[in-house]
């Protein structure tokens, strides 16, 4: 089962995380997503075609994935996990993009 969770920010806006497996197939990628509330967030992932959904509190994000999803101006980010070496994050295109033919 994918881990999430959530932090609500002193602005009343929400951070979400989530764990879910890689499109691809290989592993895992950790998504981060700013909006007002936590319903808006998990509908920002599923009208980019994603099926997620969070239930409870279990991996809320961290500090750090607070500060970089709120410096991005999407919003929406993405990175692999475990991150064994440091590793950027990434707009959420680049993960949904479709590869080279």
């Amino acid at each position: 089962m994918p881990g999430g969770g959530f932090c609500t920010l002193p602005g009343g806006s929400m951070v979400v995380a989530l764990s879910l497996p890689h499109p691809g197939g290989e592993g895992e990628v950790r998504i981060l997503v700013h909006a007002v509330n936590r319903p808006r967030a998990l509908t920002r992932l599923r009208n980019l075609g994603l099926r997620v959904y969070l239930r409870g509190n279990t991996h809320p994000p961290t500090p750090d994935e607070i500060t970089a999803v709120l410096h991005h101006p999407d919003g929406l980010l993405w990175r692999t996990t475990p991150s064994r070496e440091p590793e950027l994050w990434r707009p959420i295109r680049s993960l949904l993009a479709p590869g080279p033919a």
